[in-house]
């Protein structure tokens, strides 16, 4: 166990389900020496069950459950003064509106975590007032955010939260789910791109088919994990532009994923809009490099990678020409997929715990303390010749 090298109050997750995102940081900062508690209103939800997910485990921390709002309410009043609350979201997140508005009652400070916004359409007009509104009201009662997508923190900005209390943040995934070694692939094998997630219109699969069917190299296959409604028409699109080179594994485990991640060239994330894309962080972390678009809150990290790409979500030729460049460098190397699965290390639960620690630290700290770097922007990037996102 590390030993814990700061001393901290007791320190209260709030989400809804036990996340491995959200988890692991608790795993982490309990293995420091820190004292933590995980409240969730369920261990997971129906639509994540679906997909393959399980609930995570939290370690040393303690695990409590509030299935209600008289049980949030009873958590709140437990908690002894002084403590951190790290809350999920401000709107859209069940129970936690009520454990937030018990904390704001009893004056008891708190942190936001949240994702990237969709910002698109009439309706990002409608959420942008939305959030000036509840960050505004927010002001006296938030210790600060933690603000998750490379996009996050600007919006933030712009909903009147103040920068200093911005912190840029991630899906920081724990350690039990880093893959094996990866082994040489022959010549002869196809160009695998991989992609992992629901078959559904916001993720936009249909868009990275079509621009399967334009590249300029056939020799290359697509592996689809995930199902959804859409899987019908999407077979459809995918006989009728690429024939047999695309692989349909359906539904996987959580477990298999990281192992699927190792025996591909590259990751594609095609979505019009994703809060963070786990499964960047997941690919990065087994040493494959990922495409996605600039909608996917994980596009920073993407092109802090040094390899991979990110295009403009939605155009079909920018992902055609994203393709075309990476495919056209090759597939990885064992010796640079081991270079950059280590400088992924920064994505991993323990590195978010120790970002977050400092940030907790500075919180308390005198004004003027110099706020801590995410990790991927302090680690060094990656040397892998020949490789650009």
């Amino acid at each position: 166990m590390t030993q814990r090298t700061v001393v901290l109050p007791e320190i209260w997750f709030w989400q809804r389900i036990l996340s491995p995102h959200m988890a692991g940081l608790a795993v982490e900062l309990a293995a420091r020496g820190h004292s933590v508690t995980y409240v969730a209103e369920r261990p997971m939800s129906d639509d994540r069950a679906k997909q393959g997910w399980r609930p995570a485990d939290t370690g040393a921390a303690q695990l409590r459950f509030a299935p209600d709002s008289a049980a949030m309410a009873r958590l709140v009043a437990e908690v002894p003064e002084g403590a951190i609350h790290i809350c999920q979201g401000f709107r859209g997140n069940g129970l936690i509106s009520d454990a937030r508005a018990a904390l704001i009652k009893r004056g008891a400070k708190h942190w936001v975590i949240m994702e990237t916004v969709d910002n698109s359409g009439w309706r990002g007009v409608l959420r942008r007032a939305a959030y000036r509104r509840l960050i505004s009201r927010s002001q006296g009662h938030l210790a600060g955010i933690l603000a998750t997508g490379h996009a996050t923190p600007a919006w933030l900005a712009k909903c009147g939260a103040p920068k200093e209390r911005v912190f840029p943040f991630a899906y920081f995934l724990p350690g039990s789910m880093a893959p094996r070694l990866a082994s040489p692939s022959l010549p002869e094998a196809p160009y695998r791109l991989l992609y992992v997630g629901a078959l559904i219109e916001r993720k936009r699969l249909d868009l990275l088919l079509a621009a399967l069917g334009r590249l300029e190299d056939d020799a290359v296959e697509l592996v689809i994990i995930g199902t959804g409604p859409l899987e019908s028409r999407l077979r459809a699109q995918a006989s009728a532009v690429a024939g047999g080179r695309v692989k349909w594994l359906g539904l996987q485990s959580m477990d298999a994923i990281p192992d699927h991640m190792v025996d591909a060239d590259c990751l594609v994330l095609p979505s019009r809009h994703d809060g963070w894309g786990a499964v960047v962080s997941e690919a990065l972390i087994a040493g494959t490099p990922a495409i996605c678009s600039d909608r996917c809150g994980a596009a920073g990290v993407v092109r802090a990678s040094g390899v991979g790409a990110v295009f403009t979500a939605g155009d079909e030729d920018a992902l055609v020409a994203a393709l075309n460049r990476v495919i056209a460098k090759g597939r990885i190397s064992p010796e640079d997929r081991s270079s950059l699965a280590g400088w992924a290390r920064c994505l991993g639960a323990m590195a978010g715990a120790e970002y977050l620690e400092r940030i907790l630290v500075l919180s308390s700290d005198e004004e003027g303390a110099v706020k801590p770097q995410a990790p991927w922007v302090v680690a060094a990037p990656t040397a892998i010749a020949g490789y650009s996102a």
